[in-house]
C-alpha cells in the first residue's frame, strides 16, 4: 500500500555527534545533497553529545546559513543512545531518520529508505552488507554480539544492523513512550513490531577523525543490549548454582565412599578442598554480579532522573534558545 498524505511531507534526520569538528561540514554538505533529491521537505537535527572540541561552533555556523538545521546541545556527554532519543523527541517529521555524523552510513541510502516508507513500511533499517575501514576484531565482535542477542533474547534483532534507519511518526511516538534509562534503541524498535524491512548497503570508512566507541564503551553497550532484552543471564546463574550444588553432592558421595569402603585416593589433601572452595566462591560471585546488574538497573530507573539535560537549542521556531541558566530538563515530549 502506497503512503498518501494530504499535506507536504516532512522528513527529520537525527544526527548524533561527539567531537566531530573535522567532519561536520563535509557531513552536512553530503547529507543535504542527498536529502535534496527527496520528494519531501526535510530538517536536520544535530545533537551535540557534550563535545569538547569546536563542534558547537561549527554547528552554530552551519545553522546560521541554513534554516533547515536544528541543533540540540547537551550540558555534558550523556551517550549515543540518549543523543538519538533527544533527536527523536525534537523531530517534527512524518518520517524520522537516524544517521551518525561520521558518514560511515552513506546518506544516499536514505533515498532507498524513503521509497520503502512510501510503499507503506513503518520501519526501514540498513543492513551492513560490507564494512570497510573496520578492524577484524571489530567485525568479529559485532557478529558475535548480534548472534548472541538472537540466541538470548525473545526479541529478534536483525543481524548486522545499527541505528541507521527510518521510522514512521507513529513508531517514533510509541518509542518515546518507553522511558527506560538503559536504552538500546535498535532493540527497542525491533520489540515494537510494526512492518519492518531491510535495505542492504555498503558501510564506508569514517570521513575524518577516530571512532568514539572504545572497547569498554562497546562492552557496556553490549551489556545494555543483553540485560535490557533478556533474562537468560539470570537463568544461567540459577542453573550454574544447580550444577555447583550437584558437584558438591558428588563430592559428599565420594567422601562417604572413602570413609565406608576404605578407598584411598578419591578425595585427599588440601588441593581438592581449595579447588572446591574457589569454585563455589567463584560461582557465587558471578551469580551475585549478574543479579547486581539487574538490581542496579532497577535502582537507576527508580530515581526518575531526566534522561539528559539540554544546554542550548538552535533553529527551533526560527529562534535561538539558550537554557544554560537555568538548565532545561527534558525527559518526555509533551
Amino acid at each position: 500500500m502506497n503512503r498518501q498524505l494530504q499535506r507536504p511531507i516532512l522528513v527529520s534526520v537525527v544526527v548524533p555527534c561527539l567531537n566531530e569538528e573535522e567532519s561536520l561540514r563535509g557531513t552536512h554538505a553530503r547529507l543535504s545533497s542527498a536529502l535534496a533529491q527527496l520528494s519531501a521537505n526535510f530538517e536536520i537535527i544535530y545533537v551535540d553529545d557534550g563535545s569538547t572540541d569546536a563542534s558547537p561552533q561549527v554547528l552554530r555556523e552551519l545553522q546560521a546559513v541554513d534554516n533547515r538545521i536544528r541543533v540540540v546541545r547537551f550540558s555534558r556527554n550523556f551517550g549515543h543512545q540518549m543523543a538519538i532519543t533527544a533527536g527523536l523527541e525534537h523531530a517534527a517529521g512524518d518520517a524520522v531518520v537516524v544517521i551518525d555524523a561520521d558518514l560511515q552510513d552513506p546518506p544516499e541510502t536514505i533515498l532507498d529508505f524513503f521509497c520503502k516508507w512510501e510503499e507503506g513500511y513503518d520501519v526501514v533499517y540498513g543492513v551492513r552488507a560490507q564494512r570497510e575501514g573496520e578492524t577484524a576484531f571489530k567485525l568479529w565482535t559485532a557478529k558475535l554480539f548480534y548472534r548472541c542477542m538472537t540466541r538470548l533474547s525473545d526479541t529478534q534483532i536483525p543481524l548486522d544492523t545499527g541505528d541507521f534507519r527510518l521510522m514512521d511518526r507513529r513508531v517514533v511516538n510509541v518509542l518515546l513512550g518507553m522511558p527506560e534509562r538503559d536504552r538500546f534503541v535498535r532493540g527497542m524498535v525491533s520489540w515494537l513490531g510494526f512492518s519492518q524491512v531491510a535495505v542492504p548497503y555498503r558501510r564506508e570508512p569514517r570521513l575524518a577523525g577516530i571512532t568514539k566507541f572504545s572497547f569498554f564503551k562497546m562492552l557496556r553497550f553490549a551489556m545494555d543490549g543483553i540485560f535490557s532484552f533478556s533474562i537468560v543471564p539470570l537463568r544461567v546463574a540459577t542453573w550454574t548454582g544447580f550444577i555447583a550444588s550437584f558437584l558438591a553432592i558428588v563430592g559428599v558421595v565420594l567422601v562417604s565412599l572413602e570413609r565406608l569402603l576404605g578407598v584411598q585416593g578419591l578425595v585427599r589433601g588440601w588441593t581438592s578442598t581449595m579447588l572446591a572452595v574457589l569454585f563455589i566462591g567463584g560461582v557465587q560471585l558471578i551469580c551475585m554480579g549478574i543479579i547486581g546488574e539487574y538490581v542496579g538497573r532497577i535502582y537507576g530507573e527508580s530515581k526518575h532522573r531526566p534522561l539528559y539535560v539540554v544546554r542550548e537549542t538552535l533553529g527551533f521556531d526560527g529562534q535561538k534558545r539558550d537554557t544554560s541558566q537555568p538548565s532545561l530538563l527534558i525527559t518526555k515530549k509533551q
